[in-house]
């Protein structure tokens, strides 16, 4: 099961309860964030999660309400006693920006390692996930990430014997080593069937509506979108800033074929997204306008 957290859902400055962008998941023991605003750890600790299991971090871009919280984030984690590595992802600069900030947080008793993004798709298996990053449409170098947990076939025990698979190795290829052994090699395929549906979210802030934002939510179990604007006289000022309206982020929900879509990074002058939702439904039924912390468990199909 995933578990997450949208830990800040403001643009631009922070309101009282409305605090700037983050979203934080849970897997295996591992957490990731997608973003560190201001307020990301007071979101975290008022949520009763830890800091201690934040392994990655990926950055959209680096416009200050999408990090600002970030030095203040890493002395907590450092009192908090973690030591092993952080992974951060985001586009180029990543390493640059960050040391920067440290100059703040210069002490740290774990080790951070980068990964700059270059292309404008790339892929990262990290910590039981697949991480799709993809560059959008901002006013900077921008990036939509969907995170997917994929779910291995049955054990089929027919497979296994057919393939001659000793039963001693059975558990552990069943969570995905793959195993040398007198000579032979033996993999996870030998004994199971066909991979099955696994999870799948999709996370996007701070662009213009690109067709490769669908590309990347396709049939997401939850897409959580950019929806800076409410107001129908907003277009101009949405297309001019390179931002999204509660429209734009339906209509790409919809071709995206997603099961639920969450609104968030809203303008500070946008005081109750609520009233424009029976409007955006029309174009994505099941949309939603979330306030900080609003959080969900996604599992696995059980009929699969």
């Amino acid at each position: 099961m995933l578990d997450l957290c949208l830990l800040g859902t403001g643009g631009m400055m922070p309101l009282p309860g409305r605090r700037l962008t983050s979203l934080m998941t849970r897997l295996n023991g591992s957490s990731l964030l997608i973003d560190c605003g201001e307020g990301t750890q007071v979101a975290i600790k008022e949520k009763g999660w830890s800091f201690h299991g934040i392994d990655t971090i990926c950055f959209t871009h680096y416009h200050a309400d999408h990090i600002s919280g970030l030095p203040g984030l890493l002395l907590s984690m450092g009192n908090a006693d973690r030591t092993e590595p952080v992974t951060m992802i985001g586009p180029k600069g990543l390493e640059r920006v960050v040391n920067a900030l440290r100059v703040i947080a210069p002490e740290l008793p774990f080790s951070i390692e980068f990964i700059e993004l270059i292309e404008p798709e790339e892929t990262i298996a990290l910590n039981g996930y697949m991480i799709y990053a993809y560059k959008v449409n901002h006013n900077v170098s921008c990036y939509g990430y969907a995170l997917s947990v994929p779910r291995a076939g049955k054990f089929q025990l027919e497979k296994a014997l057919e393939n001659e698979v000793p039963k001693r190795l059975w558990s552990r290829l069943q969570k995905g080593e793959i195993i040398e052994e007198e000579g032979r090699k033996y993999t996870p395929d030998l004994i199971l069937g066909s991979e099955r549906k696994g999870i799948k979210v999709a996370y996007c802030t701070d662009t213009r509506p690109v067709p490769v934002i669908s590309k990347n939510a396709m049939e997401a179990d939850l897409f959580i979108c950019e929806g800076m604007y409410g107001e129908k006289d907003k277009d101009a000022k949405a297309s001019q800033y390179k931002h999204m309206t509660f429209y734009e982020a339906a209509q790409l929900a919809d071709v995206a074929k997603v099961r639920e879509l969450w609104l968030t990074h809203y303008s500070p002058s946008l005081v109750r997204p609520e009233e424009y939702l029976q409007e955006v439904r029309k174009i994505f039924r099941n949309t939603k306008t979330v306030k900080d912390l609003k959080s969900i468990t996604l599992e696995f199909d059980k009929e699969e």
